[in-house]
């Protein structure tokens, strides 16, 4: 068996979360157990049924890697916490993610005029706060994480004081959102004024490594980009509500910013390391874990380990099976939890007239 504990105190919160591994019946089960110190905890069982091995281990890892990511570590109980090394201490800053859009939905979102249309990046989501000389990178977790060199000397040409949301694209930001200026929290304000004054923050910069994303506002205007990302090969396009105030998190369905994705992406957990460069990719249904396929790591990339969170691209997945069709392996995604690699991700093969359930 297989049992690992970790702990996190921080001012009167002193907690302590443990997993276990263990052999059950023809497979292995991942239990956990979870409350304050010297308690009685909170016990349950990740996997209800007996998996594979190589499936509970990716669950068992990657259980670890988001609570360590939470700001939980190993060592003595009632440790104050510190972060083992940069990117790991909490900033309370989140973004606001987006829920995806098809095909059907994008002629009724280019017409109506509330709604302004971008490109879709193919970057890791990332925010930057501006303290005087002091340039932080934020994750999508709300987590400190490495900046570029060329984006902190950027971001140090501003005479103000910020924190924008952005996609980072190699040394690059390309940035959509202004959350804070200069102390003031403009997260109350309409998506509409949010972007102006980015853009009277950003524009004096005139530096490719910090810059505003370009923004189609009136119908003609987003059917021409749309078409031109289309035939340029671009990832997709984002659709943001004018009016809305940002609201950090996903909703559960819909919300004032949409995207839309010329081809699929998911990301998944990296069970079984196969021979030849390839590993077997895993999805949460419920508390259930399934299989989602192979798909082969490129000469360029380092072979992840079994439980971390990867990032891929496909054409489509096959609803009896669960695997996805042509996957394209894009990289680790240190700033997507466990939890979150979902089959409701997916998007499966159309089914022929008739044979649709």
């Amino acid at each position: 068996m297989e049992t690992t504990t970790l702990y996190c105190r921080l001012g009167p919160s002193d907690k302590v979360y443990s997993v276990s591994l263990k052999p059950e019946g023809d497979g292995h089960v991942v239990l956990f157990a979870y409350g304050r110190r010297n308690a009685t905890l909170n016990t349950g069982r990740k996997t209800p049924q007996p998996v594979p091995y190589d499936q509970a281990k990716a669950c068992y890892d990657g259980l670890i890697r988001e609570k360590l990511a939470k700001g939980y570590q190993h060592g003595e109980p009632g440790t104050d916490y510190q972060p083992s090394r940069p990117g790991r201490t909490f900033t309370g800053i989140l973004p606001q993610l987006l829920n995806p859009v098809d095909a059907d939905a994008l002629s009724h979102l280019l017409d109506h005029p509330a709604f302004w249309m971008q490109e879709k990046h193919d970057g890791r989501r990332l925010l930057l706060r501006r303290r005087s000389d002091l340039v932080t990178g934020i994750n999508r977790l709300g987590l400190e994480t490495s900046v570029p060199m060329p984006m902190v000397e950027a971001a140090r040409r501003s005479v103000h004081d910020f924190v924008v949301d952005g996609e980072a694209v190699g040394n690059c930001l390309c940035t959509f959102d202004l959350l804070e200026l200069d102390g003031e929290d403009l997260r109350g304000l309409p998506y509409g004024q949010r972007y102006l004054k980015l853009i009277q923050v950003l524009a004096p910069l005139k530096t490719a490594n910090l810059h505003f994303v370009q923004t189609a506002f009136r119908p003609h205007e987003k059917h021409r980009m749309l078409e031109e990302l289309r035939q340029q090969g671009r990832e997709g396009v984002v659709f943001k509500s004018c009016d809305a105030p940002h609201s950090p998190g996903r909703p559960f369905s819909g919300g004032p910013q949409l995207k839309h994705k010329f081809y699929e992406t998911a990301s998944f957990i990296v069970g079984r390391i196969n021979e030849q460069r390839s590993v077997g990719l895993l999805l949460f249904e419920g508390d259930r874990i399934r299989p989602a396929g192979n798909v082969t790591i490129p000469p360029n990339h380092d072979l992840p380990v079994s439980g971390q969170v990867v990032e891929c691209r496909y054409l489509y997945a096959f609803r009896e099976s669960g695997a996805i069709y042509q996957p394209v392996f894009l990289g680790v995604r240190e700033d997507v939890l466990s939890a979150e690699c979902i089959t409701r991700q997916l998007k499966y093969k159309s089914e022929p007239l008739g044979q649709a359930a």
